[in-house]
């Protein structure tokens, strides 16, 4: 099955942190297919000096979507960060399954796709240049039709060319 991450960083050495969830995203998760530029954005939903770096991965995993989060909560931890479900705030790593196939879920701890995908331009910007003419599967549109409808005005600036899983 095919999926999209999110992936975000703004504590420590955040490149060093992209560079280390690729490695582990390969050897637990499965083949990355594709790998977005990386962003440095604005924090989204609360204030912090620490801009974030941002990305989208394209994967093939044999894991179901429960198993995916399952393993995306044991990389995070690994990494260092505990979630907290209350706020918004600065993390070492913040991985976000964004979509899974074409398939809608929602349970408890889990919604796919996204539920605020189309409303985030650090999420808008790299899936429109890796899946530009990818349809959201409840709102039926292309993600650079709701790139254009995006009514979030943060900053989103190319850092850099695409990373790779090789360290």
């Amino acid at each position: 099955m095919n999926a999209f991450l999110g992936i975000g960083t703004n504590l420590g050495d955040r490149e060093v942190n992209l560079q280390e969830v690729l490695v582990r995203i390969e050897e637990s998760i499965g083949e990355i297919l594709a790998v977005s530029s990386v962003y440095e954005t604005e924090p989204w939903g609360f204030e912090s000096k620490d801009w974030f770096l941002n990305m989208i991965l394209y994967i093939r995993t044999d894991l179901k979507p429960s198993g995916l989060l399952g393993r995306i909560l044991i990389i995070e931890a690994l990494m260092g960060r505990v979630r907290d479900e209350k706020d918004y705030k600065s993390r070492i790593i913040d991985i976000d399954i964004l979509l899974y196939e074409n398939e809608t879920i929602s349970e408890p701890g889990l919604t796919i796709p996204h539920p605020r995908l189309h409303k985030r331009r650090f999420v808008l910007v790299p899936m429109c240049e890796i899946n530009p003419d990818g349809i959201h599967p409840v709102l039926k549109k292309s993600f650079t039709s709701l790139l254009k409808e995006c009514q979030d005005k943060s900053k989103v600036v190319l850092y850099n060319k695409p990373l790779s899983a090789k360290l």
